[in-house]
């Protein structure tokens, strides 16, 4: 995992077109335009909120894998997880079934239960979104409340940082 670069555009946006990854995320591909702001939101977290988004690349080839990391999106949805870094991550299709997802988040959690301050991280779903939902479980997510986000039924789980 390393922190996003500019020179990463062609791979996130490639990403985020692929409607094989968007299916239970947003549902839709997202533009060139779209990527690009993302891209921008990913670099200015960190900047902004000293946290933020990686890059996953394989560790052999430096394949570009995926992204993965916290975020503060001011989301309005009911009820608020405002308060607290909201864990997300997204693999490539050619990345799926190799076990890089939990992988990936159980290194971005270490990396957090050192560094946030917040006593717990959240993530959202899909409540049909298995893989993502086994994903957060394997790491330590417990199902917090159903919302309404986007118009759509949206699982909140949430994970309480380790007392040291």
């Amino acid at each position: 995992m390393r922190p996003h670069r500019l020179d990463d555009f062609e791979n996130s946006a490639a990403l985020w077109a692929d409607e094989n990854v968007v299916r239970r995320i947003t549902g839709k591909t997202s533009t060139r335009s779209e990527s690009w702001s993302r891209l921008l939101r990913y670099i200015g977290h960190w900047h902004a909120l000293n946290f933020g988004y990686w890059v996953v690349e394989d560790r052999v080839t430096g394949a570009f894998l995926g992204e993965v990391g916290f975020a503060s999106y001011k989301r309005d949805i009911s009820p608020s997880i405002d308060r607290w870094p909201e864990i997300g991550w997204v693999l490539a299709s050619h990345a799926h079934g190799r076990g890089l997802a939990s992988e990936t988040v159980a290194a971005a959690l270490t990396w957090g239960d050192g560094n946030l301050a917040a006593d717990r991280t959240v993530c959202i779903f899909d409540p049909e979104h298995r893989a993502s939902i086994r994903v957060a479980e394997k790491n330590g997510y417990a199902e917090k409340c159903h919302a309404s986000f986007a118009g759509n039924l949206t699982l909140i789980m949430e994970r309480m940082k380790p007392e040291n």
